[in-house]
């Protein structure tokens, strides 16, 4: 029983090393463009709906408002997104940023739903 065991945490250990790390995986989907992190998207470089690793650690999407991000994308986390996968923007499904108390965020102004975003 315990060379089973052995053999099934090595084949495991084996496995996590040879898949990409996260940051090549996300630098994929971003078509090799760089890969955000914290509370901005990149200037003059990150795209609406570029993936991004938000600033409490999860991963986002680069989105038109939601931070204090003067003419910046905000990297915002898929937990506080609101995504249509019926509407794309970009490739991948169109998301905005929650507003607080209700609506979502569309760059300056705030809208009441996916419908009223302009792409």
């Amino acid at each position: 029983m315990q060379f089973s065991l052995t053999a099934i945490v090595l084949g495991l250990a084996a496995v996590a090393c040879a898949l990409p790390a996260d940051t090549a995986l996300v630098g994929r989907q971003n078509a090799n463009r760089p890969v955000p992190s914290g509370t901005c998207c990149v200037a003059n470089t990150s795209l609406k709906q570029d993936a991004c690793k938000a600033a409490n650690g999860q991963a986002g999407r680069c989105v038109p408002g939601g931070n204090n991000c003067g003419s910046r994308l905000s990297c915002i986390a898929q937990s506080s997104l609101t995504c249509d996968n019926n509407r794309v923007e970009r490739g991948k499904s169109l998301c905005r940023a929650n507003f607080p108390g209700g609506g979502l965020f569309d760059g300056a102004k705030v809208v009441q739903n996916l419908n009223q975003v302009t792409i």
